[in-house]
């Protein structure tokens, strides 16, 4: 039997022609497919200015930059994300400042971030994870209150929506994430959507160098910026990928409702939220290894045996070995440590048919009742 892995990009044969017809161009960095893509993602969140960069993880950074966050400042973002999420916040010299999450959302408990609060505070990072966006109401009113600048670390989210607006359409930053198993993907890149021209103008220079040239074409360097310009075989790729994303999504959520429906395991797994609004980037249940002989390990190895990849999204972040040294450990937030302990990321991806689905209920139903205590 073919085996199934937990993710794969779909890809079209327009697009692999436009990527040969861009490498025949001879132009192969930064050009008319990188403006393309910009304009094209702008229209798909409603005009706002869109700069491409080469991973959400330098979009990360770049907005922190944008934002004058820098050492002496803080962070609030939630322990249960990929360590870029807090990494980025290290690299600019500021420290994270981890709260927990809810146990089904996996998203930001706005509770926790009001008790993190300090006078350092500068601006607060959420996760929509899993592409479930975050109550956007209640995120943008607790900074208000606080007088905090948003980074939405929405890596997940291309495509998700709070009621009725697409994430990246409003806000202050948002950041998305094009990598080969998000929902569309440019190889490797991302792209930041802000809501100043101006900021839209910086980032520019922070993404290449700091370069800007007069009209006679000499070049200055105003700020230190870094190289996180993205190329135009990668913005190509993402133009293709930009117009199947909403049937790519509509699929994604076809195929979460099957697990919904099929996913009976005896002990039962603990279910991810449901939403509207949600692109379902991943669909991943916490196993329930209290009531099983199995470790999760055994319980990955049993799946690929099947022939069926499972992954790890993701291990609570303050428990590595970076954040530890900031004085982080065990029992600091139970719900990412939980959420870290027993996550598995079952197959997601529009190409699946409902029978891949009905195979992986079987199989992880298979598994879990042999191993029931």
């Amino acid at each position: 039997m073919e085996y199934l892995p937990f993710t794969r990009p779909t890809l079209d044969e327009e697009t692999i022609q436009g990527v040969a017809d861009v490498l025949r161009s001879g132009w192969l960095a930064s050009g008319p497919q990188v403006k393309a893509l910009e304009e094209a993602l702008s229209a798909y969140l409603d005009g706002r200015p869109i700069r491409a960069l080469t991973s959400a993880t330098a979009g990360l950074e770049v907005a922190l930059q944008l934002c004058g966050i820098g050492p002496g400042d803080e962070v609030i973002t939630p322990a249960m994300s990929f360590a870029a999420t807090a990494n980025v916040i290290l690299r600019v010299g500021a420290r994270p400042v981890f709260v927990d999450v809810d146990l089904e959302t996996r998203n930001l408990d706005l509770k926790g971030a009001e008790a993190a609060i300090s006078p350092k505070t500068r601006a607060i990072m959420p996760v929509h994870f899993a592409g479930l966006p975050m109550d956007m109401e209640a995120l943008y009113d607790f900074a208000d209150e606080y007088g905090l600048r948003v980074i939405e670390d929405a890596a997940h989210a291309i495509g998700s929506a709070w009621q009725g607006r697409r994430i990246g359409s409003f806000g202050d930053i948002v950041s998305f994430s094009f990598h080969p198993n998000k929902n569309m993907t440019t190889i490797e890149g991302g792209a930041l959507s802000v809501t100043d021209p101006q900021e839209a103008k910086k980032i520019e220079l922070l993404r290449f160098h700091g370069i800007s040239r007069d009209a006679e074409g000499n070049m200055d360097v105003t700020v230190a910026g870094g190289k996180f310009n993205l190329a135009d075989v990668a913005a190509r790729v993402g133009l293709g990928q930009l117009k199947h994303l909403d049937a790519f999504n509509a699929r994604r959520r076809e195929l979460a409702a099957r697990y919904f429906d099929r996913l009976e395991t005896d002990p039962p797994c603990l279910l991810p939220a449901r939403g509207a609004g949600h692109s379902w980037h991943m669909f991943a249940p916490l196993l329930p290894l209290d009531r099983l002989k199995i470790t999760r390990r055994q319980f990955i190895e049993a799946m690929h045996e099947r022939g069926i990849g499972v992954g790890i999204h993701y291990p609570a972040m303050h428990l590595f070995t970076a954040y530890r040294a900031l004085g982080y450990g065990e029992g600091d937030f139970p719900n990412a440590e939980r959420i870290g302990r027993e996550t598995v990321t079952l197959p997601l991806f529009p190409a699946m048919s409902f029978d891949d689905v009905d195979r992986v209920c079987a199989a992880a139903g298979e598994i879990l009742k042999a191993a029931k205590q």
